[in-house]
């Protein structure tokens, strides 16, 4: 193979990095490839939820696997990479996700208004359904990819790769517009661009597309505990807000949920849309989060790669010796979704639930 890397891995979002670190406890050479800077495309941000809650149980086990691998490489990279501060639930699905929680043994539960303050007392009144997911919490974003980068070193390649494509004779083609390398196998986790290169190794993923934005607002006054948030109750006037704290919890990024559409040469539909969702993210603060300065003080606007069952969901396609991975919402399960990834390229079987067909995310019952 010329010297080359013997696993590539294009992509170095949170879950093309997780990848790659978990096929260095492999020991598997691998070589990853990014256009830009790492980190910088659907895992933009300084922070993300972790959650458990989901509406199927697969991914709240799943959740769990990686909620685990988080500490575990937290204390191998020496870095905070998972807040303590807990996950509130607001809403009707309360209910549903508790006794999923509960089943699973996840330390959750159903809390009233005054312990809803405690957790989280820059939001308004709320009397309705709630839970706290008492090992959910802020993901740092920047730290995770800040170190898993320093572990990769000079592996990480930055390069835009055009192509990838079985070669014939037991290998995989990657052509970047610097690079011709071949590997023994390669794991394409590069979001948006994820169905672009399938398409010319002859597989089409049903993907839909989006952006979205998210708003970062100050903490008017400090809070020990300021617990990230899942808001669909429509009591502010917003189904389908979230929001997980800054280190030291002095601001606070929220978004809600809602892509702006685009079209299929990745332009938006209505340019217009994404400020309007940017000021209505405004004024929901406005109303459901009066311990937040109004004015905002950051912006991050990144793409969305979702699959046609459930805005949760998140797949792995086989393609001979290439694997592509798709799906939302994949910061918090990236650890686990990068072992397993690892694992079949380097020849253990895919797991189940990561096939297409297992559609998993997709509520059950």
């Amino acid at each position: 193979m010329n010297g080359e890397a013997d696993i590539g891995v294009v992509g170095a979002g949170i879950v093309g990095l997780c990848t790659a670190f978990a096929l260095r406890e492999r020991g598997a050479p691998v070589r990853i490839y990014e256009s830009g800077f790492a980190g910088r495309g659907q895992s933009a941000g300084e922070t993300r939820i972790f959650r458990h809650a989901h509406d199927d149980p697969r991914l709240v086990a799943f959740a769990q696997e990686s909620r685990a691998l988080w500490e575990e490489w937290a204390g191998r990279l020496g870095v905070e990479l998972l807040s303590d501060d807990g996950a509130v639930v607001l809403g009707p699905a309360v209910q549903r996700r508790l006794a999923l929680l509960e089943d699973a043994g996840v330390p959750a539960r159903a809390i009233g208004p005054s312990e809803l303050s405690e957790c989280l007392p820059q939001l308004a009144r709320y009397e309705g359904p709630a839970l706290l997911d008492e090992a959910g919490g802020a993901l740092r974003v920047r730290a995770a990819i800040a170190a898993l980068t320093a572990e990769l070193g000079d592996d990480l390649v930055t390069d835009e790769v055009i192509s990838v494509r079985p070669t014939g004779w037991g290998t995989v083609e990657v052509r970047g517009v610097g690079t011709r390398a071949e590997h023994a196998k390669v794991v394409v986790c590069a979001g948006r661009g994820t169905a672009r290169l399938a398409r010319g190794a002859g597989l089409d993923l049903p993907l839909r597309f989006g952006a979205a934005a998210r708003v970062t607002f100050d903490v008017v006054d400090h809070s020990e505990q300021l617990a990230c948030l899942q808001d669909g109750s429509d009591a502010f006037g917003e189904v389908g807000a979230y929001a997980s704290a800054m280190p030291g919890n002095r601001r606070y990024a929220v978004g809600l949920g809602e892509p702006v559409g685009v079209r299929d040469d990745g332009s938006l539909l209505d340019p217009s849309h994404l400020a309007a969702v940017a000021n209505r993210t405004s004024a929901y603060v406005e109303r459901a989060l009066p311990g937040l300065a109004p004015q905002p003080v950051e912006y991050v606007h990144c793409w969305v790669t979702e699959l046609p069952w459930s805005a949760d969901a998140v797949a792995v396609w086989e393609a001979g010796d290439l694997l592509f991975v798709a799906g939302n919402h994949l910061f918090k399960h990236a650890p686990a979704l990068g072992r397993a990834t690892a694992g079949a390229a380097t020849g253990d079987r895919l797991p189940d639930l990561l096939r297409p067909e297992a559609t998993v995310g997709a509520p059950q019952g």
